[in-house]
């Protein structure tokens, strides 16, 4: 397939195993992985792919399962070029590869709050694309528009209303990469927002398997928002809380396990393939079903084929 593809500036990888690149360390290869130099060389490389070759946009890999038999077409994963932040008063453009943390601590040196986004795990593309949140506050409270490469090479900017954004979800056109996003931040004292960061850190090493091979949240809160992270914080409809009404904390299947230290937390233990993952992932919906008649809606993103012998 890669002799048949468009000359690049950046890099073209052939068979590139996937687990290397998610923070569950699982997943086949992608059968090409494209790294643009930058923008340009994105927006040819998509003006002169057939169109039937897929493509999938892929960040840090952090709230993803591939499957064991890999992804088919284009896996095309920004880099360098793609992580820059610039700042002018409470306006913020942050390329898509920025990580969330990075950009939450630059912009907070700067007197910009947009501390919301310190604890929340990968890049901005994939905040963008999940409409992240914590502690009450989302992508959608600050996003103003993003640039975006359609998957016919065109640099297109969309305003935020177009993306629809809601609960961990949003209205992408199919194919299209998010290069930028530009977000309104809130005024405040550098060294406040930098304390405030520092206790959700806090807050989130204590409560989290933070040190553990995970994906961030497994699934959506039932409720259909994020914990505020305040006092009067209910947890009748945490995704948590009914995973353990279910019987399926510390659950496990081969090498995955829903986390002891928080059971909407899906853990490779060591040696867990994507099967095991999304397996045990399956059996925690099943049982939840039964037990309270409520369907829990995955957050991580699963892709890619099964191995043959999975099951097809």
């Amino acid at each position: 397939m890669i002799d048949q593809l468009p000359p690049v500036r950046g890099r073209l990888t052939t068979g590139r195993p996937l687990s290397e690149l998610t923070w569950l360390r699982v997943g086949g290869p992608a059968e090409v992985l494209f790294q643009p130099a930058d923008l340009e060389d994105l927006q040819q490389f998509l003006a002169a792919l057939p169109a039937d070759v897929p493509v999938f946009p892929m960040g840090v890999g952090s709230n993803l399962i591939v499957r064991d038999g890999g992804l088919r077409g284009v896996v095309i994963r920004l880099g360098r070029g793609f992580n820059g932040t610039e700042i002018e008063g409470m306006r913020v453009t942050s390329g898509a590869a920025a990580l969330d943390a990075q950009v939450a601590k630059r912009t907070a040196a700067a007197g910009v709050d947009l501390t919301f986004l310190r604890t929340i795990p990968g890049s901005i593309g994939g905040a963008v694309r999940m409409n992240a949140g914590c502690y009450g506050t989302y992508v959608a409270d600050h996003l103003v528009e993003i640039k975006a490469v359609l998957r016919d090479g065109t640099l297109v900017t969309i305003p935020a209303a177009d993306l629809r954004l809601e609960y961990r979800q949003s209205q992408l056109p199919e194919g299209a990469v998010v290069v930028e996003a530009v977000f309104e931040g809130v005024a405040g004292e550098p060294d406040e927002l930098m304390a405030r960061m520092e206790a959700q850190v806090k807050k989130r090493d204590e409560t989290q398997p933070t040190k553990d091979r995970t994906a961030g949240s497994t699934f959506r809160n039932p409720a259909g928002f994020s914990s505020t992270g305040k006092a009067d914080d209910t947890h009748d409809l945490k995704a948590w809380k009914v995973i353990d009404e279910a019987g399926m904390r510390g659950a496990t299947r081969g090498g995955a396990q829903m986390s002891p230290m928080h059971s909407n937390f899906l853990v490779n233990t060591g040696e867990a393939s994507a099967a095991d993952l999304e397996g045990l992932g399956e059996e925690v919906r099943k049982r939840v079903f039964q037990h309270s008649g409520l369907q829990l809606q995955w957050e991580i993103m699963r892709v890619g084929d099964p191995l043959e012998n999975e099951g097809g």
